[in-house]
């Protein structure tokens, strides 16, 4: 059974391993996290082209059916680059994240929120546009949130009022989708959602790109409907780090995360 390649700068692609695990239950997974060069926000685009294609390489090596870039600053940046180097079918996390806000807003103003680089790059806001040109996107950075995730900060007073801060112009310009376009973003869904208010749509790209890898599995006839999946995960530094982390974002521990020497 070759499995599906997911890679990320870190360890947040794990949103995406958790929803590929939910939906796609027998499909083996290699998860690669570039943990030495992490974070790729700060990047030049040439570098994390080139990063991407690293990574894709170590990734084919596992013989994968199949890519998964859970990584919004690569999918911003280098995926129409990336796929013209590689046979392999290869899905980022931008272009699914705003087919469905497109789909699910009432009121045709959909707010965006990421990283510096992701924001920066426009790319949500330049996919939205080809959906459908008349949606007025709204985008802000929110550079504090990962630090947030990764320090297990998900809730109480600080958080709270951080979020509040950075989505004050989201509620400001009445948006009645948001898309929450970090990988991390998700394990704040909750507080995000209780400063938005219930009557505002969050979109997990993670979710949505599982449905499009199992549709797209599904039309090459590459679905996998039986046996037992195994899931792989390597690092190229600091599996200790990775491994502690892992359990907050997939809802248990990782045991035998292997190190990557080089890439």
């Amino acid at each position: 059974m070759r499995p599906i390649g997911v890679f990320d700068s870190g360890v947040g692609g794990l949103t995406v391993v958790k929803e590929l695990i939910r939906q796609l239950p027998n499909e083996n997974i290699v998860y690669f996290g570039d943990t030495a060069r992490v974070p790729y926000g700060i990047k030049s685009k040439e570098t994390v082209i080139r990063f991407s294609i690293e990574n894709i390489l170590f990734l084919l090596k596992h013989d994968v059916k199949f890519i998964c870039v859970a990584c919004n600053t690569v999918s911003s940046f280098a995926l129409p680059e990336i796929k013209h180097h590689f046979r392999v079918p290869i899905v980022g996390v931008i272009t699914p994240g705003a087919r469905e806000a497109v789909y699910a807003t009432r009121n045709k103003r959909v707010g965006v929120i990421g990283t510096k680089g992701t924001i920066k790059s426009r790319a949500y806001e330049n996919e939205i546009r080809q959906f459908d040109p008349a949606v007025k996107v709204t985008a802000i950075a929110c550079p504090l949130f990962v630090p947030f995730v990764e320090e297990g900060w998900l809730g109480g007073e600080v958080v709270t009022s951080v979020v509040r801060y950075y989505l004050k112009p989201l509620k400001e310009a009445g948006v009645d989708t948001l898309i929450l376009g970090c990988t991390h973003y998700p394990l704040l869904k909750s507080v995000i959602q209780e400063v938005m208010g219930k009557k505002v749509t969050l979109i997990d790209s993670a979710k949505q790109v599982a449905v499009e890898v199992q549709e797209i599995l599904s039309n090459e006839g590459l679905l996998n409907k039986k046996g037992k999946a195994r899931h792989e995960f390597f690092v190229s530094d600091n599996p200790e780090w990775f491994s502690n982390l892992a359990r907050r974002f997939l809802g248990r521990p990782l045991r035998n995360v292997k190190k990557v020497t080089n890439v």
